[in-house]
């Protein structure tokens, strides 16, 4: 579709307004109803903090840099822990360069999350705002109309139900 195809100049601005003038007042609790349905559906600011589940992940996003070293080994752990250090120390610039685009990913998987996780959260409050919303319309609904009276029965009463007619078997064999 082109844009050309979405313009047009019928009905024009005239003809819309005169349309708008003719139609009738609404009713001032109709209007604040509405007003509070949408007020109650528009969505809130976001809360600064992380979802739980999503916190401890956070606070892992950067890969680049480690927990401080340790070791298990009683003779020679502290050896070991020194050698970590200095490797760490040495080569913490190629570690940051080579660990940079996977800490930009992992940032932004979060903040998608994050995304995520308000919107399902502010879809489903409206949701049941609506919910509650339908089943308040339903009762009044089923407040105004009468109970329908029970339906007789076709069968007089002392007669026995006829079972429907049963088909007789196909005659066509399979091939």
């Amino acid at each position: 579709m082109r844009a050309e195809d979405l313009i047009t100049d019928d009905p024009t601005v005239e003809a819309v307004l005169e349309s708008l003038e003719r139609l009738p007042t609404p009713e001032p609790e109709k209007v604040e109803a509405l007003r509070r349905r949408l007020a109650a559906t528009q969505t809130q600011a976001t809360s600064a903090a992380w979802p739980p589940f999503l916190e401890g992940a956070r606070l892992k996003r950067d890969a680049r840099y480690a927990d401080p070293p340790s070791s298990h080994r009683p003779l020679v752990g502290p050896a070991l822990v020194m050698a970590k250090r200095a490797f760490r120390l040495a080569f913490q610039p190629f570690i940051n360069e080579a660990l940079r685009r996977q800490v930009e990913f992992n940032e932004a998987i979060l903040d998608a999350l994050a995304l995520i996780h308000e919107h399902q959260r502010v879809q489903a409050r409206t949701q049941s705002l609506w919910r509650q919303e339908v089943e308040r319309q339903l009762e009044q609904l089923t407040s105004r109309v009468p109970p329908a009276p029970p339906e007789p029965s076709p069968e007089p009463a002392g007669e026995p139900a006829q079972e429907p007619p049963r088909r007789a078997p196909s005659r066509r064999r399979g091939r």
